[in-house]
C-alpha cells in the first residue's frame, strides 16, 4: 500500500513540473520575447536618427530634431527649442506622415552642412 502511494506522487510531481515548464515556456515567447524585439528596435532607431526628422517623445511632444549631440538632442516645436535625452524619443513621424517633402527637405540641409 504505500508503494502505491509513492509511485502515485511520483507520476503528479513529474506533470506538474511540466506543466509549470510549459507556462514559463509560453509566458517567453507571448510576453519576454515582443518585448525585447521592439526595445532593441527602439535602440536602434534612437542611434539613427538625423537632423531634419520629425518626432514624437515619450511624453507625446511632436517636433523637428534641430541639433544632435552624444545622448542628448534639441527638438524644435511650435513653443521653442527644448533638449531632450535620445532616450526620450519614441517614433519618428518623417517617413509615415510627410515622405515626399521631408526627403527633400532633408537633403537640402544635408547639402547645406557640406
Amino acid at each position: 500500500m504505500i508503494q502505491t502511494i509513492f509511485l502515485q506522487a511520483e507520476s503528479g510531481g513529474m506533470m506538474s513540473i511540466l506543466m509549470l515548464g510549459g507556462m514559463f515556456a509560453i509566458m517567453y515567447f507571448f510576453m519576454i520575447r515582443p518585448q525585447q524585439k521592439k526595445a532593441r528596435e527602439e535602440k536602434s532607431f534612437q542611434a539613427e536618427i538625423k537632423r531634419g526628422s520629425q518626432v514624437v517623445t515619450t511624453s507625446g511632444i511632436h517636433g523637428k530634431i534641430n541639433e544632435i549631440y552624444d545622448d542628448a538632442v534639441i527638438i524644435e516645436t511650435g513653443a521653442g527649442k527644448m533638449k531632450f535625452e535620445k532616450a526620450a524619443i519614441s517614433r519618428e513621424l518623417t517617413l509615415a506622415r510627410y515622405s515626399k517633402n521631408v526627403t527633400k527637405e532633408v537633403e537640402k540641409t544635408e547639402e547645406e552642412k557640406k
